[in-house]
């Protein structure tokens, strides 16, 4: 019986250290990632407004939109602002 429960404490500990590793080593590439993509020059980072691009959407699509938006919130939401995102 005490064995057991010792080898069951064993497991705990082992798993929570675990736990605690894997989470620090994701918060920390996550910083590290921040602190990277920060460190860009801005004409990098905003690579999508460059010239010759079509920023016109479709009056039908943005019709769409705004009906998807009012019907799921339920008359709440409002449609601000519609960015094209090229894949």
């Amino acid at each position: 019986m005490t064995s057991d429960l010792s080898t069951a404490l064993n497991l705990l500990g082992i798993g929570m250290i675990t736990v605690f590793v894997v989470l620090t080593l994701v918060v920390g590439v996550g910083k590290l990632l921040i602190r990277l993509v920060n460190s860009l020059p801005e004409e990098i980072k905003q690579h999508t407004n460059t010239p010759g691009r079509s920023q016109y959407i479709e009056s039908s699509k943005i019709a769409a939109i705004a009906a998807a938006v009012d019907h799921v919130t339920l008359g709440q939401g409002v449609v601000t602002k519609i960015e094209k995102i090229d894949n």
